[in-house]
């Protein structure tokens, strides 16, 4: 089977995708010739704005300052045109509702308000009129939800002051978040193989994903892989050997044999992954005797774990739900492990949680180690698998559910990676304190519907996850015992 042709050729992937924010300030245009000097200083506030957004990691697409509903409605145009992920509105002083409503209606992109005032408090003994004015950003907040409601236009707002760091914080949660946005809504999620048996909770309705988050699911099949594994280069195999022994700790128990076989299928995987233009990609086959879709099934856990560590999840077990968590988790910058439950440590205080097969190498807490298996267990096959514990601190447990109806909903619980012991049998596990007895966080985190897998990420990511639901339209379940 042929893969697509060359889609990479027309569209930024994932990995390299940055958010597209439209910027835009106004003021009423009565004021300018009432107060000459405001409109140059409400003007300064909105270059210094702008060199603010431009410090994100995004692209800002500035179309000006509007003092009127034409000028707004021209903004709305040049925005709509831009593609933009976000559009950020800032009102400089007292603004009307027509000069932006144009704007949050035609744009086809969240719009975020922010109200940053010049400094923390006015001069109240020495301020006239004019100078009063520069401060009354947030005058016309209220008219803007009240409109934005009457027209169906979610609202948001932040704010602040222009030097206020914790407003700053919230304005780029919000980037972020449209960041993660985008990459669900321009991504490829490739989809290998077929359902593990049995698992119910794991089996995906594929038009939901672009239904609800939008995006491509690519099917492809492992034959697709066999081929570019068969022809992978000696060569190519050698520097993936190199790297791999780079990248890991080999312990004793893996078999040269084994070892080659799995940086052939990286080489292979890495291939697949290009030519299909996939951001991100679940897979499973069960395979049968040691045939070679079988062995390739097997030889998936070195690969997936080099692609997911460098911003390409991939996970087993036909999961692609959670390859999608993992990619919102990696595009917040906190990694994204599978992850599910393993056992309850009553007299830590601890669950003992992650997964055999791939992991997310930039999050271990130590040099990940690479241990031969001679089973895996539940499944068929043997070789190389990858054994780590994430980095001690604050985690955050992100999951995508879907309930009876068919929708999708965030699921998410913050804890803290705790010192202890391991098994050593090729699982990425760590463990997890939710300040609460372990057997009652459990109940209440498997009540929430989130499946049995999930991605575990670094950092505490609430914040960032409920911009997240903000922007998609998601239900955000916060699970505490």
């Amino acid at each position: 089977m042929n893969a697509p042709e060359a889609p990479a050729a027309t569209r930024t992937p994932a990995v390299a995708r940055k958010p597209r924010i439209g910027l835009v300030a106004g003021g009423l245009g009565a004021y300018w010739p009432q107060f000459p000097d405001l409109l140059p200083q409400l003007r300064g506030s909105a270059a210094r704005v702008t060199e603010r957004m431009r410090a994100f990691d995004a692209e800002v697409i500035d179309v000006g300052f509007i003092s009127d509903a034409e000028e707004g409605a021209a903004a709305a145009e040049k925005l709509r045109a831009a593609g933009c992920d976000l559009i950020v509105g800032f009102l400089t002083t007292y603004m009307t509702a027509t000069m932006l409503v144009p704007i949050a209606q035609r744009s086809g992109a969240p719009v975020l308000l922010i109200n940053l005032q010049p400094t923390p408090t006015m001069d109240h003994a020495s301020f006239d009129t004019g100078q009063w004015l520069a401060y009354c950003g947030a005058c016309p907040l209220p008219e803007m939800a009240n409109a934005f409601e009457r027209v169906g236009v979610p609202f948001r707002s932040v704010s602040g002051h222009l030097e206020d760091e914790r407003a700053w914080q919230r304005i780029g949660r919000w980037i972020r978040a449209a960041g993660v946005r985008s990459v669900l809504r321009h991504g490829r999620h490739g989809l290998m193989g077929h359902l593990y048996p049995g698992m119910y909770d794991v089996s995906t309705d594929l038009t939901m994903v672009p239904g609800q988050l939008g995006g491509h699911v690519e099917v492809v099949e492992f034959d697709d892989l066999r081929v570019r594994v068969e022809e992978a280069k000696d060569d190519d195999v050698a520097a993936k050997l190199d790297e791999t022994r780079q990248v890991f700790e080999l312990a004793d128990s893996v078999v040269e044999e084994d070892l080659r076989w799995a940086a052939r299928v990286a080489v292979g995987l890495d291939r697949l992954v290009a030519d299909f233009d996939l951001d991100s990609l679940a897979y499973y086959h069960r395979g049968l005797k040691g045939e070679v879709h079988e062995r390739l099934g097997a030889g998936m856990i070195l690969g997936s774990s080099l692609l997911t560590s460098r911003g390409v999840p991939t996970c087993g077990e036909y999961e692609l739900r959670t390859s999608l968590a993992m990619l919102i988790a990696d595009r917040l910058g906190a990694g994204g492990s599978f992850t599910e439950l393993q056992a309850l440590d009553f007299t830590a205080g601890v669950v003992e949680m992650g997964h055999d097969g791939p992991g997310h190498l930039a999050i271990s807490a130590r040099k990940p180690l690479l241990r031969g298996l001679g089973v895996y267990h539940g499944k068929r096959g043997w070789g190389v698998s990858v054994e780590f514990d994430v980095r001690h601190g604050p985690v955050t447990l992100v999951g995508l559910g879907q309930t009876r109806d068919g929708r999708y909903r965030l699921i998410a619980a913050q804890g803290e990676v705790a010192e202890g012991p391991h098994l050593e049998i090729g699982n990425t596990t760590s463990r997890v304190g939710f300040g609460c007895d372990p057997g009652e966080w459990t109940d209440a985190w498997s009540a929430s519907g989130v499946g049995h897998h999930w991605a575990l990420a670094t950092g505490a990511l609430l914040p960032e996850l409920r911009a997240l639901a903000g922007l998609t339209g998601l239900d955000l379940v916060e699970v505490t015992a």
